[in-house]
């Protein structure tokens, strides 16, 4: 090949560039962040995140050290049976408009009903977010998804204390959220009740975004939850240790 035997040794014997350990370095820490998330950030959350850190690449530069190493994102996606009934309730005010900040923690809130397939059968999530801390003020978990699922949400909620007279909690338009029974519990704690729009997603984004990353971390243990008992303490494990100030910077 015309190269010395000489030269060859002191080529694979000299040191590594700067160029090359820098990526190394940063290759190191991408891992450890992507791991840190329970496999859920994608490059743009990994090079937020880093840059938190005061490492400043690029996110091409993030996005090829992640493709190198196979790092993708879970992108778990479990089947949503349908939860809304005929009929618009003209009488259930949107009173959020897409404005999920809050000038206090405890006067707004969002919530949202997931699912996860186990081989038993499903389990579902029902989550209480703070607009303001964007803290899990409350979770419920069961093998059904009736009102009683979302009561037992808001009931922790309304435990921690923090929740301010009059807050409004704001919701999609699923049954359980709009039915009288759900209504009346409401009342009694001295909360407004807010929905979006029948079929608009964004209009309950945070909660549907934040929610929807739990069940996607970390996709091995979700994909493969052999019981709705392995499910619940998978679920409850990840509500209790997702990085949702993380995620939140980044809505």
């Amino acid at each position: 090949m015309g190269v010395s035997r000489s030269g060859f040794y002191e080529w694979r014997e000299r040191p590594a560039s700067a160029t090359v350990q820098r990526r190394a370095l940063l290759a190191a820490l991408v891992a450890e962040i992507f791991a840190g998330s329970h496999e859920t950030y994608g490059y743009r959350r990994v090079h937020a995140a880093l840059a938190r850190r005061g490492e400043h690449c690029s996110a091409e530069l993030v996005r090829a050290v992640m493709r190198e190493q196979g790092l993708v994102p879970a992108q778990v996606r479990a089947f949503r049976p349908v939860t809304t009934v005929q009929g618009d309730f003209c009488g259930i005010p949107d009173l959020v408009g897409r404005d999920f900040t809050a000038a206090r923690p405890g006067v707004k809130l969002v919530g949202a009903i997931t699912y996860v397939r186990t081989w038993e059968g499903f389990l579902y999530l029902a989550t209480v977010i703070d607009c303001r801390s964007k803290a899990v003020l409350g979770w419920a978990m069961a093998d059904h998804y009736r009102t009683s699922l979302v009561k037992d949400a808001i009931r922790m909620a309304a435990g921690t204390g923090l929740l301010q007279p009059n807050a409004v909690f704001h919701t999609d338009r699923g049954s359980n959220y709009t039915s009288d029974e759900f209504g009346r519990f409401l009342t009694g704690l001295d909360i407004r009740r807010s929905v979006g729009r029948t079929g608009v997603c964004w209009d309950n984004a945070m909660a549907e975004r934040a929610t929807d990353a739990t069940v996607r971390s970390p996709s091995s243990t979700m994909r493969t939850a052999s019981s709705l008992n392995s499910g619940e303490n998978c679920l409850r494990r990840l509500v209790t240790h997702l990085p949702l100030p993380d995620f939140c910077q980044l809505m």
